[in-house]
């Protein structure tokens, strides 16, 4: 009875299983021969390099007082800025950048302003005096 069971298993198993069939052999992909490809590169335009700006802040509640000024023309910048240091002076620093020079800057240096003192007179209200009455208190 085992070889009867082994024998049915085995037979099962043969129907059962896929069968394979042999793999189509590997060819390697066909190689075509072309005409070189030639891109042609073309430059994007460049903008010419012009502008100029300026601006200026004065805020007297910070004490924050400053300005700048900038122009450019192709490779050629100049321009000049200033602020009050906090000693009250002015500083002015004026520069240009090229090319054939770099960056150069002149500063300059005012003296602090110094405000006059104004003298002040105090008027003072006459100030009235009351004498608030005496109360006495007794506990007893």
């Amino acid at each position: 009875m085992k070889l009867f069971i082994v024998a049915a298993l085995c037979i099962a198993s043969a129907i059962a299983s896929p069968v394979y069939a042999p793999l189509p052999a590997y060819h390697a992909a066909p190689v075509y021969a072309h005409a070189p490809v030639h891109k042609v590169v073309v430059p994007e335009p460049v903008a010419y390099p012009k502008y100029s700006f300026n601006y200026g802040i004065k805020d007297p509640h910070t004490g924050d007082i400053k300005s700048q000024a900038e122009e450019r023309d192709g490779d050629v910048v100049k321009g000049q800025y200033s602020l009050v240091e906090p000693d009250g002076s002015v500083r002015t620093v004026d520069y240009t950048a090229d090319d054939h020079n770099g960056f150069n800057a002149v500063v300059h240096k005012t003296a602090p302003v110094v405000a006059h003192p104004v003298p002040v007179v105090k008027q003072y209200a006459p100030v009235a005096y009351a004498h608030a009455p005496l109360v006495h208190a007794h506990h007893y």
